[in-house]
């Protein structure tokens, strides 16, 4: 069947060959729509990329709950029997688009589950700590990652100097530089929710959460060596690996797990379990079995469905809620923020963000508003046009709060940076070891030696043996 080519108004195109002008030597003439329009179209196929996170590789799938956990949450894409469409977004934190996906960087592991609640977004990493716990100092660090203001280079002196200056990224800086820095694919690596989350029953009481997806394809790595090998031959290797993988039928799979935490295990934890940087002993919060995420499907169009794709821990359902992670409760706010800006005022109505239920607001105007208003003499609430209301039964419980505002100094000397990594230091092999000297010597190379020499300083309040191997691998 012959299909005609139409401008965006559907008017038919007879020559989509030729410019319409004046002649053979002749001026074109303005009235050429269709020259026009393809040419601003082009001029407008970018948008903004991620200023975080650019980089990244997309995929659908399910998430099948398996055990019942309804003591802990009434959320119903969390009830045993459960089958959840879900969308992931993959990504390097510190790479512009186009960038190399075997470079040794954090990999965001970005989730939204189309829930029969709403949007459920899950938004973490593939490491349980981050480098930072006060989102104040977000931009700084990124900044760190960024390219040099004059040089337009990245800086490996910006990124120690940050670190040295910021003992509480050493649990995070450790995992960088251990042999799991370079996922050998996206397939072969963990996915955590990194945050403290809460839970709530149907007997609105709450529990603290953590959120692990355990790969079922084994963690596999890449050495320094063995990623530029890589990235000389296939700066997509990640995007083609889990493309080809899917397209083949080897759909890839992790075990959805939860570590819980009850409000009074919370407070009389010896660490924080709100900070960021720190992780919850599995000895004292055992994991527990929830169900299985599988990916099986590719997108038909990468940039409608993966480069717009927008998730944000904004969106909860009822049974699943936030908690004081200071950082946390910053995304809330930014990542949102940063997808009006990026995409448009209501990035929530295209096909990849819009929910699979009924959505009611009273957002109004603004860019990409393409729906059909009905009802328009309900523009406001209250009103008395039988407007969408409220529903206390989705008020959640109290939340606890610990005393009155003020500026929490994160760097306070009696807040413990290293037993945590010390003991992740203490369970690696002497070869996991080796690897994480001479990857930190490689990451060091032309660094300020007083920069150094205050990180090192760091290491050596972890591990005498850190800070002794790092020098040797640094020849100092």
């Amino acid at each position: 069947m012959k299909i005609t080519m139409t401008t965006t108004a559907g008017n038919k195109i007879g020559d989509n060959q030729n410019s319409l002008s004046a002649g053979s030597r002749g001026p074109l003439l303005m009235q050429d729509y269709q020259l026009i329009e393809k040419l601003a179209h082009q001029n407008r196929e970018r948008v903004p990329e991620r200023v975080v996170h650019a980089n990244g590789s997309g995929a659908y799938g399910t998430l099948k709950i398996t055990n019942d956990i309804s003591q802990y949450t009434k959320a119903k894409v969390l009830q045993k029997g459960e089958e959840t469409p879900l969308l992931i977004r993959i990504s390097t934190v510190a790479g512009e688009r186009g960038a190399a996906d075997a470079e040794r960087d954090v990999r965001g592991f970005a989730l939204k589950f189309y829930t029969t609640e709403g949007n459920w977004d899950l938004v973490g990493n593939n490491t349980p700590v981050f480098f930072i716990k006060d989102p104040l100092k977000f931009p700084d660090f990124i900044h760190t990652q960024k390219r040099h203001p004059k040089s337009n280079l990245r800086s490996a002196t910006a990124m120690w100097d940050f670190w040295s200056l910021s003992p509480e990224s050493l649990h995070q800086v450790t995992i960088l530089m251990s042999d799991r820095g370079i996922p050998k694919s996206l397939r072969n690596m963990n996915g955590y929710g990194s945050h403290t989350y809460s839970l709530i029953n149907d007997k609105d009481e709450r529990f603290w959460v953590k959120f692990h997806f355990k790969t079922k394809q084994g963690i596999a790595c890449m050495t320094n060596k063995e990623a530029e090998s890589v990235i000389a031959k296939d700066r997509e290797s990640s995007q083609r690996d889990l493309f080809e993988s899917i397209e083949k039928g080897d759909f890839p799979k992790w075990s959805f797990e939860i570590q819980i935490m009850t409000e009074q295990e919370a407070k009389e934890a010896s660490f924080n379990p709100f900070d960021l940087t720190k992780v919850w002993p599995h000895s004292k919060y055992p994991m527990i079995k929830v169900g299985e995420m599988e990916l099986n499907r590719n997108p038909e169009h990468y940039f409608a469905e993966i480069e717009q794709a927008a998730f944000s821990p904004s969106n909860v359902v009822p049974g699943i809620s936030w908690s004081s992670d200071k950082m946390l409760q910053a995304r809330i706010f930014s990542y949102a923020d940063a997808h009006r800006y990026r995409i448009g005022t209501h990035y929530e109505m295209l096909p990849v963000n819009r929910p699979r239920v009924e959505v009611n607001t009273y957002h109004a105007d603004g860019s990409m508003r393409f729906d059909e208003p009905k009802g328009t003499d309900a523009f406001y609430e209250p009103n008395n046009f039988n407007g969408p209301i409220e529903d206390k039964q989705y008020v959640e419980p109290p939340f606890p709060v610990n005393g009155d505002g003020y500026r929490y100094n994160h760097l306070e000397d009696s807040d413990d940076h290293y037993s945590q990594v010390t003991a992740l230091f203490n369970l690696m092999d002497a070869s996991q070891k080796e690897q994480l000297f001479n990857n930190i010597a490689e990451a060091m190379q032309g660094v300020p030696v007083e920069i150094i020499n205050r990180q090192l300083a760091l290491f050596e309040k972890v591990h005498e043996d850190y800070a002794q191997g790092v020098k040797k691998a640094l020849n100092l």
